[in-house]
């Protein structure tokens, strides 16, 4: 198996963010505020925060919070950094620190712990839940979402692409991120034994893309980062990827007169621990 670490663009993820956003605003809206001491401002780290976006809208619902955004990307660290590092208007901070979420664990208490569209990149992430979660406080919550779409098409079609004989053996692998997500009904019994009180959902979202070859464009921001990682080198190389893989997504997302519809799942949890 390949080492499949993607480098991240900043600025084609960010091309489609009010599809990615939505989400995750719909997630914070379900996170019960921290039960801490009276007038202590909350601790809170988002896993895996990109490009610090989705980061920023914490402070807007904890305005006095200190907020640590962890990633693996330096381009995303310093696109963070620059956007939106520093004090907040409500009296808090926003700040952002370099982190292998396989090896992250808390070192202080935390009230809000919080993963948007992260752990899909690493297998095996509900193990280090009791961990991540050891150190929130009473009162506290844990909540994320993932991708649920591997099913489908274009998840379907770049792992066949890849594993097909034309790219195999550069790529074998690349395309696959299936294994890494649990069902809703797999994270609500991990969440509940840790005695959470969890709250899990699903929804898919009918997302209308605009623009030529709009689904390609999307996953060139997400699940196409490891294959054009891998083939930055050999830009012809990538050039018939891509040709290829176009082909494929346009006969499975045809265009209409109004844009491609792309329809995708995620998967929802918020876990609470008890005050």
């Amino acid at each position: 198996m390949h080492d499949t670490t993607p480098r991240w663009d900043p600025g084609q993820y960010l091309r489609h963010a009010g599809h990615r956003t939505r989400p995750f605003l719909e997630l914070l809206a379900r996170i019960p505020d921290p039960a801490g001491a009276a007038g202590a401002a909350p601790r809170v780290a988002d896993l895996g925060c990109g490009a610090g976006n989705v980061t920023a809208l914490l402070a807007d619902r904890w305005p006095d919070a200190r907020i640590t955004g962890y990633d693996l990307s330096e381009e995303m660290l310093d696109r963070a950094r620059r956007d939106h590092a520093g004090p907040t208007p409500g009296g808090g901070s926003l700040d952002f620190h370099p982190a292998d979420l396989a090896d992250w664990r808390p070192d202080e208490p935390y009230d809000v712990i919080v993963s948007n569209a992260a752990f899909q990149w690493l297998p095996g992430h509900a193990d280090s839940f009791a961990a991540w979660t050891r150190t929130l406080r009473p009162g506290g919550a844990f909540a994320f979402q993932v991708p649920g779409n591997f099913s489908a098409p274009s998840h379907r079609l770049l792992a066949d692409l890849c594993n097909g004989p034309r790219w195999r053996g550069r790529l074998a692998g690349y395309g696959e991120r299936a294994a890494a997500v649990l069902e809703p009904a797999g994270y609500l019994e991990r969440l509940g034994a840790l005695g959470l009180t969890a709250d899990v959902w699903e929804t898919t979202y009918q997302q209308l893309l605009t623009g030529p070859d709009a689904v390609l464009d999307w996953v060139k921001g997400t699940a196409l980062r490891p294959v054009l990682t891998a083939l930055a080198g050999d830009p012809e190389a990538a050039d018939a990827f891509l040709a290829e893989y176009r082909g494929l997504l346009r006969e499975a997302y045809p265009a209409g007169p109004h844009g491609t519809v792309f329809p995708f799942r995620r998967i929802f949890a918020v876990a609470a621990k008890e005050a």
